[in-house]
């Protein structure tokens, strides 16, 4: 690692418009991969169909997407601790519309799978080099507002690969592809617009050597490794993953839950899959106090160090008992079978005023995700906090990665628990009975981030020192 004085070109604009207009840019285009993992759940059926395969190697390539974007990701956020990042972000972005296009030409299950991969990778990138980008952007004091926005921005992409998926794709599963690949098109040139923010340069212990002209030249190495997995904040915040990913996983499956529902009381496919989609992803809505849970995590942290992670772990615990109530209450549906879509929209909405037991399932819904929304904002604002600027990338990946195989192996297992529970429980109990079981994977999560909050006022006390130091060199 070496560090450089003053030489390094401005990138040219860097004024408050172009900085705000930079962090829109990041924090939007980081909800892309989570328009992919929704698009596909609720299109199981239709697709399966036209490539005469069963529902359950849809999930499997669900589960491995998850899988091969996470692994990618830590290649690209290793490389971009290292080096330029606009042009790894624009590859990515680049990889990912071509994978997603040819999803849409696909003609075999085969040729689905490997268009899948494609995107996959170029997916890895978005979201691990766009994280090390953007805490340069923001200040300590408010990572976890900016955090909540990319948080929130992830589950909103969720919801409109569900809803985009469900209703666009109804009656041409196809089309959605189309309309995701024209917009990585577009995203990727607008990175090309966007602010080269300057590592490290929102950390107040290297602001005045910043401003006098030096260089924060610090560079990742793979010595640098055994001290990332050496912070205890780092192993516990990259570990709770496993588990949180697993119920978080299970619940890309809420769409066919509230289609079998509503195929059980004798709607046509189509219809179902679309009002399965509405349902969906009007109860997935609580995720917008994620911004909530960032103000709070940011508040409480101003008090103590263990702020971050203690908000964390409450709001997933308290959120248990919400889904439960989401999963069980049985919801009437009162849709005009073969309407259209915006028949449906408006029937579904309607319900939530007319029908009790929907309007209780939607109350449950916004409280299970508003507390486990918490989670995101301070986890992302963590990683920033007890990492210096040339680890932040590799650690977000390397928790990305772990993210990946809990979320695959959760996606994939319920999968497996709903064909076994079907013995003893018909659709659509069997869904709610498998859905409730995976949610019981929080409980070790909001445990392990208890046990963060006890080590990261150490590792943050750390990391400050660490840049003070530096930045005074950078003065010399």
């Amino acid at each position: 690692m070496t560090v450089a004085r003053g030489g390094m070109a401005r990138a040219w604009g860097g004024g408050p418009g172009h900085r705000l207009y930079s962090v829109v840019v990041f924090v939007l285009l980081a909800s892309l991969d989570n328009v992919a993992i929704g698009l596909i759940p609720p299109l199981y059926g239709p697709i399966s169909a036209a490539f005469e395969v069963p529902q359950r190697l849809l999930g499997l390539v669900t589960a491995v997407s998850f899988l091969v974007s996470a692994v990618a990701a830590v290649c690209w956020a290793y490389v971009g601790d290292r080096t330029h990042r606009k042009p790894l972000l624009m590859i990515g972005t680049l990889l990912w519309a071509i994978g997603t296009g040819g999803s849409a030409l696909a003609g075999s299950y085969g040729v689905f799978l490997i268009a899948q991969f494609v995107a996959a990778i170029g997916l890895g990138a978005v979201g691990s080099v766009g994280f090390s980008v953007v805490t340069d952007l923001i200040s300590p004091r408010r990572r976890g507002l900016v955090m909540s926005f990319w948080g929130l921005s992830q589950g909103a992409g969720t919801l409109a690969g569900t809803l985009v998926g469900g209703l666009l794709g109804s009656a041409d599963w196809r089309r959605p592809f189309w309309v995701l690949a024209v917009t990585g098109l577009v995203a990727t040139l607008a990175y090309l617009f966007t602010y080269d923010i300057r590592r490290g340069q929102s950390e107040p212990e290297l602001a005045g050597a910043l401003a006098a002209g030096g260089d924060y030249d610090y560079r990742i190495s793979r010595a640098d490794v055994p001290r990332i997995l050496g912070r205890r904040t780092n192993r516990w915040l990259i570990l709770q993953g496993l588990t949180a990913q697993a119920a978080f996983g299970s619940l890309v499956w809420l769409p066919v839950l509230f289609t079998q529902r509503a195929e059980a009381q004798g709607y046509s496919t189509a219809t179902a899959v679309a009002v399965g989609s509405v349902f969906a992803t009007l109860f997935q809505l609580g995720g917008v106090f994620s911004i909530v849970g960032g103000l709070i995590g940011d508040a409480v942290q101003r008090r103590t160090p263990r702020g971050r992670a203690m908000v964390a772990s409450i709001g997933i615990l308290a959120a248990l008992p919400f889904y439960l109530v989401l999963f069980f209450v049985p919801i009437r549906i009162d849709v005009p079978d073969g309407a259209g879509t915006g028949a449906v929209v408006g029937a579904v909405l309607g319900s939530v005023f007319t029908e009790p037991s929907v309007g209780l399932s939607l109350l449950a819904a916004l409280l299970a995700l508003a507390l486990t929304s918490a989670n995101a904002p301070n986890w992302f604002a963590l990683i920033a906090d007890v990492n210096p600027p040339e680890h932040r990338g590799t650690v977000y990946s390397l928790g990305n990665l772990v993210n990946g195989v809990g979320r695959a192996t959760g996606n994939y297992l319920v999968g497996a628990a709903f064909q076994a529970l079907r013995t003893a429980f018909p659709p659509p109990l069997n869904y709610a009975v498998g859905l409730a079981a995976f949610q019981l994977f929080f409980v070790p999560t909001g445990v392990m981030y208890w046990l963060a909050s006890r080590t990261s006022p150490r590792d943050i006390d750390t990391v400050n020192h660490l840049l003070h130091n530096r930045g005074e060199r950078l003065e010399e």
